[in-house]
């Protein structure tokens, strides 16, 4: 069975960062692309980084590029979301997603399988 959990989030002051953590059972996520989205009310899964297994290159949404951080740990079957000058507008639910096509886009419908989700809130 497979199960992506994601753990990290919490509530931090604008300017602040977080880490967020993707650990992976039943898949190993050295073989997918491995992508953070983050999920608003009333709006879709918004991609923000990915990883890609096959030459270990990353993408970034726009708005997060310079101030957000992907890696990979295959040691420990996991990835990160270093996120630093935290702002309010990335305030939401994140969800890590394996894609096994290794298309290395943020698209979540390429992505076969989800973790729940952790909230991020940055407010004052």
């Amino acid at each position: 069975q497979v199960q992506l959990v994601e753990s990290g989030g919490g509530l931090v002051q604008p300017g602040g960062s977080l880490r967020l953590s993707c650990a992976a059972s039943g898949i190993r996520l050295g073989s997918y692309t491995v992508g953070w989205f983050r999920q608003v009310p009333g709006k879709g899964r918004e991609g923000v980084a990915c990883f890609s297994r096959s030459d270990s290159s990353t993408r970034y949404e726009n708005t997060v590029q310079g101030r957000f951080t992907i890696s990979s740990d295959n040691a420990k079957n996991s990835v990160y979301l270093q996120m630093t000058n935290l702002k309010p507008e990335d305030t939401g639910v994140y969800y890590c997603g394996a894609d096994p096509l290794d298309l290395a886009i943020l698209n979540e419908e390429v992505y076969d399988h989800w973790g729940q989700g952790t909230q991020v809130t940055v407010s004052s």
